[in-house]
């Protein structure tokens, strides 16, 4: 008795990480496409102005909320 209590309890310890490492495309909707990594997407375009304000930026040391307030008012100005 014990040894089908240690044969099921295998069984499902095998069968439950088989599952668990199943593609994660399998349950994808048909049609959805994968997104693009970095290298696959298109290069982000900057305006002259954006590199100018972001050469600012750099020069003033700002990072994080105050460099994106600053980027912003300076873009518009």
């Amino acid at each position: 008795m014990q040894y089908r209590i240690a044969a099921f309890t295998a069984a499902v310890l095998i069968a439950g990480s088989a599952i668990a490492q199943t593609p994660s495309s399998a349950g994808a909707k048909p049609g959805a496409s994968t997104p693009a990594s970095k290298s696959e997407r298109a290069p982000v375009v900057r305006t002259a102005k954006s590199l100018d304000c972001s050469k600012q930026a750099d020069t003033k040391g700002l990072h994080g909320k105050p460099r994106k307030s600053f980027m912003s008012s300076c873009k518009k100005a």
